[in-house]
Formats: C-alpha cells, structure tokens, sequence
C-alpha cells in the first residue's frame, strides 16, 4: 500500500478548494419529519445511496426511536465547498458530511471537521482497526475493478487489468464516470506506469481513449444504465457496484485488475460547528449497527467495517476479496492527491471533458 506525506500547504489547498465546485450548493434539504428525540442534518450523494442511508440506518435506528433527520444531497465537490464557505460561522449547516476517503483525509487537512470522539460511539468498538481514524469514520469499503457487459465484450476478451479497460481498441464502447475523477486518474496512473502518482502519464493515457470515443456519464447510475442498454460495454468501477447491478439483473461482470486494485473507503466526518453533535454521535453509532452494515452488504454489496457483522457465505464470496486480492489492494495517495486534486479537476472539466 502506499504511504503519503500528510505535510501539505493549507494556504493553497484552501485558495483551491472554491475552485473546484461553486457555492451552489446552499440549496434547500430535504427533510423526514419524526417527533424529535435530536436533530440530525446528514451530507450525503443522492440517489441510491442516499435511499439506503433511510432504509437501512435512518429509519430503522434513528427516526423510529424519535431523531428527525435531515438529508442535504448534493455532490461531493459541492458540499466541501458548503463547507469552506461555511468555516467561519460559529454554527454550520450539517453535523455529519458523507465523503470518500482522501475527501475525509482533505477536509480535515483544512480544518474544517473535528476528531471523532469514539467514546460518544459505543458501537466503535466493533470496528476494524484499518477503518478507524482520527478524522472520520469508515462505513463501507470495496475496490475498483474492470467491469463489462458479456453481451458486447465476450468473457474471453474481458479486460483483466486497467490497462486493458484504457485501451483505445473500445472506442465509445468504454464509459467513463465523471463523478469518479480521481479514482480514474489513479487507475489511468497504474495502468501506465504502476504507480499511484503518475498522473501526466495517466492523464495522456486517458487522453487517448477520450479521443478515440470513450463516453463520459454524469453519475454511477448513468453508467450502468449505459451497460444495461448496451451502449458501452466496459469500464470501471466498484465491485459493490457489480454485485448491485446484477441484483438488478443487469449483465455485467468483474475481473480483478493485474495491477491489483484501489481500494475505496465511504464514511462520515463531523464539521467542528456542527449545530448538532450529539445527532453526529448517534448518526454514527447507528450506521455501526450489525443489522445496518449487513443491510448495506445485501443492498449495495459494499463489505462492513465492523467486524460483528454476519455476512452469508455466499454473498461474501461475491463482495469480498481473497488474501491475495487484499494483500494486492492499492491506497491512493492522499497527501498527493490533496495537494494536486484542483490541478486535476481543472483538467480533467477543461480538458478531458471538452
């Protein structure tokens, strides 16, 4: 795995960071109402990720033991910036942020989030040690790997590594997801040379395909839509994800990428004004519930971050990794990422997107 420097410049990541989504974002949360036993106000993607958070952890462990909970959906770029313009105010607008790995790594670079007091958390016992960090929390975790519809790629021409997904050869039959950014870039750098932290040699080799017709969606929920209609064939993505879109009896498989996969952590950080800390703390002791990460397994194919979760054989076997594939699994570059994420943005909507 890799290791990263922490040691990054605040003043230019914070000169970055409203550049990389407008303040847009201030826009109306949706809200469920319950008698309030506290108040939660949850950032978090829409879409089917949002509808699971209900279902699997607000409903059943929050809103019926009397917490109203507030959904503010809005992407990810858009909410850290949220968040900026919010730094100064002796009160934010949310108590708990859903992001992804080097985001929650990145927001508390520029503190704006808190350290997570586990002893608010009593359910924290339960968590795998790899998933468990100052700065946030891990609720899920999968990989990134090559996927694709055997209808248009036959099984014996399916890609077995990044390299073979970023093959110009697919033309528009290779889908790109624009909310994934970074972890393309990072499996674009691998494919090239290896390694983590090549992005100019990822971003030519992305060049390349864009160029020979590779089409870009908007959203996770895009692209699968583009598998299921045939209009791509292959791509990347989480194998969480696969094991969704087949309960939706969408066909498409996963291989395991020779360069070993990227790892892909979602959790929760807690702004330092959040207006409602003790909603953080029992937001995240419930998302740390067996029967909620279980839920999250079965719904989504995501693994648990807990280690009391009872997890069918089976299903195990679709969602899980072997000791090899574990011992293969790649880190991204933090810091690294940190320090250049408004760089590749920038290019990546100017240029590769153009």
């Amino acid at each position: 795995m890799t290791k990263f420097n922490t040691t990054i410049g605040r003043r230019g990541v914070l000169k970055g960071i409203g550049a990389t989504a407008g303040l847009s974002a201030l826009g109306m949360p949706s809200i469920v109402r319950a008698q309030s036993a506290g108040t939660a106000v949850v950032g978090t993607w829409g879409g089917d990720y949002a509808r699971l958070l209900n279902k699997n952890i607000e409903q059943p462990f929050l809103i019926d033991k009397g917490w109203e909970v507030i959904q503010d959906q809005a992407g990810d770029p858009e909410r850290r910036a949220k968040m900026m313009a919010e730094r100064r105010l002796p009160t934010g607008s949310t108590d708990l942020q859903g992001l992804n790995g080097p985001n929650m790594y990145q927001v508390y670079e520029l503190g704006l989030t808190q350290p997570i007091d586990y002893s608010k958390i009593p359910l924290a016992e339960n968590l795998i040690p790899s998933m468990k960090y100052e700065y946030g929390i891990g609720q899920i975790y999968s990989g990134k790997v090559p996927v694709y519809n055997p209808n248009v790629v036959p099984d014996a021409e399916a890609p077995m590594s990044y390299k073979d997904v970023f093959d110009p050869k697919w033309g528009d039959k290779l889908g790109i997801i624009d909310i994934q950014y970074q972890y393309t870039i990072v499996a674009a750098s691998l494919a090239a040379t290896g390694t983590v932290t090549d992005f100019e040699a990822g971003k030519e080799l992305l060049m390349a395909v864009r160029k020979a017709g590779a089409r870009i969606y908007p959203t996770n929920e895009a692209f699968a839509q583009g598998l299921a209609s045939e209009e791509i064939g292959t791509g990347i993505m989480w194998k969480a994800r696969v094991v969704q879109w087949q309960n939706a009896d969408i066909p498409v498989k996963a291989t395991w990428p020779s360069e070993g996969g990227i790892s892909y952590v979602s959790g929760f950080v807690v702004p330092k004004n959040a207006p409602h800390p003790d909603g953080a703390w029992a937001y995240l002791n419930a998302m740390l519930e067996p029967a909620a990460q279980e839920a999250f397994a079965e719904d989504m194919g995501y693994n648990p971050t807990v280690t009391n979760a009872d997890i069918p054989a089976d299903l195990n076997a679709r969602i899980g990794f072997s000791t090899e594939e574990i011992a293969q699994l790649n880190t991204m570059d933090f810091g690294a990422m940190l320090e250049n994420d408004v760089d590749l943005k920038t290019w990546w909507d100017r240029e590769f997107k153009a």
